[in-house]
């Protein structure tokens, strides 16, 4: 069933700008972090365009490319924030992702009323009312074109490093621990791109 704005509707009766966070990149080896924060137009009513909206991780490239178009199109304002993989390393990937929603959240203008976030965990860093919403991006709109923002900067972020770095392949596997890319790790070591804090059991690092 297509998603509907019935979750903002909910919220649009006490808050002027309702704004879906997500993030991407939590898990790989390789590469930042990625949040974005998306208002759309209060009471918008979402086109037969927009039926395909939903989990960004399960939906084809094509289809997260033609909705992030549309995503611009019709938003009131987007924001995306990208936290590199050093960054990670030295302050860890929750606090890493935290920031990376927070600076995304804060870059949207004027400045949303009601965050609607993605997971159960949210550290704020803005005076700004927020509700964590588990499997959001596959529950409420605004969450889900967040993930699509945030996968489509992050997928197109990797396949740019796998023009630096293509002894690793992360055009395909965009930095997460499939077997061929541990396999490239094994081979190559890691690269300035990895996330050297990130420990692999398959090549007994502790």
């Amino acid at each position: 069933m297509p998603l509907s704005t019935s979750e903002e509707t909910h919220h649009w009766t006490t808050h002027q700008r309702v704004c879906g966070i997500d993030e991407a990149g939590r898990g790989p080896l390789a590469g930042p972090v990625v949040a974005a924060a998306v208002v759309f137009p209060r009471h918008f009513t979402p086109s037969s365009a927009f039926s395909a909206l939903g989990d960004s991780k399960a939906m084809s490239a094509r289809n997260r490319e033609r909705l992030t178009s549309l995503i611009m199109e019709h938003a009131e304002a987007c924001a995306v924030a990208v936290i590199d993989n050093t960054t990670i390393d030295r302050i860890n990937i929750f606090q890493a992702t935290m920031l990376a929603m927070n600076q995304a959240a804060e870059t949207i203008t004027p400045l949303p009323s009601l965050l609607l976030i993605d997971g159960n965990r949210f550290n704020p860093a803005l005076p700004i009312p927020y509700r964590t919403i588990v499997k959001g991006d596959a529950k409420v709109f605004s969450i889900a074109a967040a993930s699509v923002l945030a996968k489509t900067t992050r997928d197109r972020l990797m396949r740019d490093a796998a023009e630096l770095y293509p002894e690793y392949g992360f055009e395909q596997h965009f930095g997460y621990p499939t077997r061929a890319h541990t396999e490239a790790i094994r081979r190559h070591g890691r690269s300035p791109f990895h996330r050297q804090s990130f420990r692999l059991r398959q090549l007994g690092e502790k």
